[in-house]
């Protein structure tokens, strides 16, 4: 009998009353690992009023208190970390050191969390005038609904949670209907780390769970990390409803390398960047373009690397690269890669028909590379979120720095070089939100914004760190006179 997930809502695991259920599956071998239930309104209703009423007891809880059941479960998941590793494998299809790093990103947010009563605190001046003081205090909003992507379920869902909680909110989160079963895991955990009812709920479900959320009127603000269709819709209508909104979004990440670039360290970068998580993540490299003269060896370089990767099973030690995340998933990106070669693209290195054996069932695709893109192409301009790289030509920086901001994305790029006055350059002229120099993936730790500009965001205030702490609490001003 497969498992039926259930919801989590107020401090208690509840079955659902849907009519619907869709299965979860291994996306390696096919095997179906729960069936996890398309909420109804009436379902959503009950974790928003218990979250609602917590609410009122829980903002006035110390906050040196709010962050005692974040340092449970930091210890929970610090051991439980291999259990909750492999549960993440069989659910997106990483291989498993890629899904260890991810609850180490996890970890990574809840530690940043404890520290609100420090993060949080206000300021303070004196004598603004005779006799007059003022000051500033941080004051949370209410119900908050978090959105979360299938890619990074736990971490991505982490990007939001702690600090939700530790500045006095409550938060109910929707994980994607594709990987559930990990987010799940991790609930079970902060079940047991002393959250009062009613402050954390979980309610499983689809599209129409997502958008009961973003109108329904007890809650106060949304958090999410979509596609950017979806992000756009989100952030309209939330707009509409007079809520809060931070949505992070796609994106079509570029690496410029230049003539100076040292290759023996950026090919194992590229490679890691472009390939890691089979290429389903907003931060990967998915066109890199060669400056000038090293264009050449830098093609054939990942080109063999490239056609060294294991494709495979996750939890198997020597698989470099695991599945896409679904069967549909598989068509789409297949159905990119055919529109490219119908365009006019040179498709060097083909991996649409990789096989693994004893995973007949899975969804594999093997590492693929385009030459002579151009930013009109539909490969060139569209996020793909599989194991693709399009491989350009530029004859200078300035030339490349056209082509990286001629995206309508913005969420992350990098540059190969060795000389300092070019990374400034290249820093202060590209636009976009994450940048990173002689690294593959330019992704924030828990401490710093994780940023994003023109398609790849849609809000005012990015996830993690201060600008988290500012999206969960209200500023009040108090100005005082005593006589």
């Amino acid at each position: 009998m497969v498992e039926r997930l259930k919801n989590y809502i107020n401090g208690k695991w509840v079955e659902s009353k849907a009519e619907n259920f869709l299965p979860v599956e291994n996306p390696a071998t096919g095997e179906t690992l729960a069936e996890v239930p398309m909420s109804t309104q009436g379902e959503l209703n009950e974790a928003v009023a218990a979250a609602k009423k917590a609410f009122e007891s829980w903002r006035m809880v110390p906050a040196m208190k709010r962050v005692q059941p974040l340092f449970k479960l930091k210890d929970l998941v610090d051991d439980h970390l291999e259990e909750l590793a492999r549960c993440l494998t069989k659910d997106h299809g990483k291989v498993y050191r890629e899904a260890y790093l991810e609850m180490g990103r996890t970890i990574d947010n809840i530690e940043v969390g404890t520290g609100m009563p420090t993060l949080m605190q206000g300021e303070f001046l004196t004598d603004i005038n005779e006799n007059i003081d003022e000051q500033f205090t941080r004051v949370p909003l209410g119900v908050f609904g978090v959105i979360s992507a299938f890619n990074f379920p736990t971490m991505i869902s982490f990007w939001f949670i702690p600090y939700a909680t530790a500045t006095g909110n409550t938060c109910i989160i929707k994980p994607s209907e594709i990987t559930p079963t990990s987010v799940d895991l991790v609930f079970q955990l902060m079940d047991k780390a002393g959250f009062p009812p009613g402050v954390i709920s979980l309610v499983h479900g689809d599209k129409d769970v997502a958008d009961a959320m973003i109108k329904h009127p007890d809650i106060a603000g949304i958090s999410s990390v979509t596609s950017t269709p979806v992000a756009r819709h989100i952030y309209k209508t939330a707009a509409e409803y007079g809520k809060r909104v931070q949505c992070q979004a796609g994106a079509k990440n570029f690496a410029v390398v230049m003539p100076d670039a040292d290759l023996e360290s950026a090919i194992p970068n590229i490679i890691k960047s472009v390939y890691g998580n089979t290429g389903q993540r907003c931060l990967a490299i998915s066109n890199v373009v060669g400056v000038g003269d090293i264009y050449a060896p830098l093609r054939d370089r990942i080109m063999e690397e490239a056609k060294k990767i294991r494709v495979g099973n996750g939890l198997d030690e020597d698989v470099s690269m695991g599945p896409v995340v679904t069967a549909a998933a598989k068509q789409r990106i297949l159905g990119l890669i055919e529109k490219g070669v119908e365009e006019g693209t040179r498709l060097t290195l083909d991996g649409r028909n990789v096989s693994v054996e004893g995973c007949e069932n899975g969804h594999f695709i093997g590492p693929c590379i385009f030459e002579d893109v151009t930013p009109e192409m539909t490969v060139g301009r569209e996020e793909i979120f599989g194991p693709v790289l399009s491989l350009w030509k530029a004859k200078d920086l300035e030339q490349a720095i056209g082509l990286v901001n001629s995206s309508r994305y913005g969420n992350s790029a990098i540059l190969y070089t060795e000389s300092g006055k070019t990374a400034r350059r290249f820093h202060y002229e590209v636009e976009c939100g994450n940048i990173g120099v002689n690294i593959g993936v330019a992704a924030p730790i828990a401490c710093f914004p994780f940023c994003g500009m023109k398609d790849s965001f849609f809000g005012d205030i990015h996830g993690q760190s201060k600008d988290a702490i500012n999206f969960f609490t209200h500023k009040k001003v108090l100005i005082s006179r005593w006589f």
